[in-house]
């Protein structure tokens, strides 16, 4: 049964972006989708926290431009995609059945995944569990599985992690989150870009009204619970990722440290590493620019 989508359009594009905005019906959830461009190539553009669709606005044009048909959702629990209750139904078996139902409902021939923070975790289960289903892979600031397996056992990550573990507490994080009217979203977001003027009173209103939107923080919160909490719902015992993929790093990362950029080679035998100086964790918010170009020289087009 297909749940209803949760109150309205996030927000509204500029007509000249070429950006519309769209419910899908995937699966058993609708989801708030931007749009832009046509084809059967599918670029499909994944989100993290406390994030929406609305952080991929850069990138979109330009990838309508090549010629792929590119589809931005809103992850479930986000902006006015269906909010399942429960930390069970933000474990990784049903985030990537949510990517497979996506590209099931586009329809599309062919797919490349984009995938930014809590998308590119999820965008790696995808690849490494469905590797028939995609043509390239894009990541940006996450590390593989492996990687960040091997990274939090180092002091190095732990310290920078210590909001995972945050997040576990009940009600306390979505406390945090709502402070201010909801304005810890988008002020979370803008104090560590490297690029402030790129975020603000505007931009962080956006994120901040889908943040105070009714059972939102939880559903933001419980991808960290279901985490720890669920483990082992999705079978990636082999970790391997068979199509070329392009990892997107901003070096100025508080949440993660370089080091996650190191060993991917040895689970991703197609892979490049694009590093930018200056760019914090936002990187295609931070860095549209830079990101754009090495988007158009990696990828071959649609």
């Amino acid at each position: 049964m297909t749940m209803k989508p949760s109150g309205p359009k996030s927000w509204t594009p500029d007509v000249a972006s070429g950006i519309s905005i769209d419910f899908v019906e995937a699966g058993e959830l609708t989801f708030e989708v931007a749009k832009a461009g046509e084809g059967d190539h599918l670029a499909l553009c994944l989100h993290g926290f406390p994030e929406l669709h609305f952080s991929w606005r850069h990138q979109m044009p330009l990838l309508a431009e090549m010629g792929y048909r590119v589809w931005a959702p809103n992850l479930r629990g986000y902006g006015g995609t269906s909010r399942p209750e429960g930390v069970r139904n933000y474990a990784m078996d049903k985030l990537t059945g949510d990517v497979a139902a996506l590209i099931k409902a586009s329809g599309a021939e062919k797919v490349t995944l984009f995938a930014h923070d809590w998308g590119a975790i999820i965008a790696w289960a995808y690849a490494i569990a469905h590797k028939p289903d995609l043509d390239r892979l894009v990541i940006m600031n996450v590390p593989h599985p492996q990687v960040a397996m091997r990274e939090i056992k180092q002091w190095r990550q732990l310290k920078k992690s210590w909001y995972i573990y945050f997040f576990q507490l009940p009600w306390v994080p979505e406390k945090m989150l709502g402070r201010g009217g909801g304005q810890t979203a988008g002020r979370l977001i803008e104090k560590i870009s490297c690029n402030r003027e790129l975020f603000g009173p505007e931009v962080q209103a956006i994120y901040n009204k889908a943040a105070m939107r009714k059972g939102a923080r939880t559903a933001m919160v419980n991808y960290y619970r279901a985490l720890l909490r669920h483990r082992g719902t999705l079978n990636m015992r082999e970790f391997g990722v068979q199509v070329p993929t392009l990892m997107l790093w901003g070096e100025e990362d508080v949440a993660l440290n370089i080091h996650c950029t190191e060993g991917t080679e040895e689970w991703v035998p197609d892979f490049t590493l694009k590093r930018f100086p200056g760019v914090s964790h936002w990187v295609q918010q931070d860095a549209p620019e830079a990101v754009n170009a090495a988007l158009k020289d990696w990828l071959p087009g649609a």
